[in-house]
């Protein structure tokens, strides 16, 4: 998952004056994780230790509240009795990359990551959204080509993965929904040649940058098996120590150690 939190961490600068280009410095003093980071880390703690998704993210976020949160999600973030709002934001997919890193069988896939998005975006675009993530970085964990990958999206969710990058930048603006962001991420991997290239064609293309390069960042982890040593020193120097913590706690019980470089 540290793919994801890297995309979130790289792509937070860009969220706010989109770039068109994948020429962009990785990192400046202002690159910061978001909540995209602190809720990818909630369901990786919720997943190692059995607990509950909705309370796990409900405590993550009350302890970091200014990470840049929705309005409905940061309402029902401090409600006493929370309840799904039927969102088809892309809230669910930018946190979903553990189930795909820690999970033995689509089936099992697609179901926990229905559960993860569930809590808050039951809207079936927001469902779906989620698995078709979690169900990208599975594939492409267990060596599934890209041709593969972008089948089985397509099938199960009716995600257009024939477009380019070259051909959806011009008209790309700012789109936090499942259906208007997922299938780009996605794309972005699929055109990508190793892990770095898939963040820089997601900020490329001047939308939700955080979100789109921590979607297309999980998914480069899962099928290039490497991180850059240069970026994972650069994203561990900005999270706090319970999140490196809970990272290093998965990346040891999943076996994930050895595709996120050295630290």
């Amino acid at each position: 998952m540290l793919g994801a939190i890297a995309g979130d961490i790289i792509g937070s600068v860009y969220e706010a004056r989109p770039i068109k280009t994948k020429s962009f410095d990785l990192f400046s003093n202002a690159s910061r994780f978001t909540d995209d980071t602190v809720l990818t880390v909630a369901i990786a703690d919720a997943i190692l230790n059995k607990e509950d998704y909705g309370k796990t993210i409900q405590r993550y976020g009350r302890k970091y509240p200014n990470a840049g949160y929705g309005f409905l999600f940061y309402n029902w973030l401090f409600s006493t009795n929370p309840e799904p709002y039927n969102s088809w934001g892309n809230g669910s997919a930018m946190r979903v990359s553990p189930v795909g890193f820690s999970l033995g069988t689509i089936d099992e896939v697609l179901v926990e990551a229905e559960k993860t998005a569930a809590v808050t975006h039951n809207h079936p675009h927001g469902i779906a959204g989620a698995q078709a993530i979690a169900l990208s970085v599975f594939l492409a964990r267990k060596g599934h080509s890209k041709a593969e990958i972008q089948k089985q999206v397509s099938l199960r969710f009716g995600y257009d993965l024939n477009r380019t990058i070259a051909e959806i930048r011009p008209s790309y603006g700012f789109d936090v929904t499942c259906r208007g962001s997922v299938p780009e991420a996605i794309i972005a991997f699929l055109e990508s040649v190793d892990f770095e290239d898939a963040i820089r064609l997601a900020v490329s293309l001047g939308g939700d940058s955080d979100t789109l390069a921590c979607m297309a960042g999980a998914v480069a982890q899962a099928y290039y098996h490497d991180i850059p040593e240069d970026i994972v020193s650069k994203v561990y120097a900005r999270l706090p120590a319970e999140f490196v913590a809970v990272i290093d706690a998965f990346n040891r019980k999943f076996k994930l150690f050895l595709l996120c470089g050295t630290r």
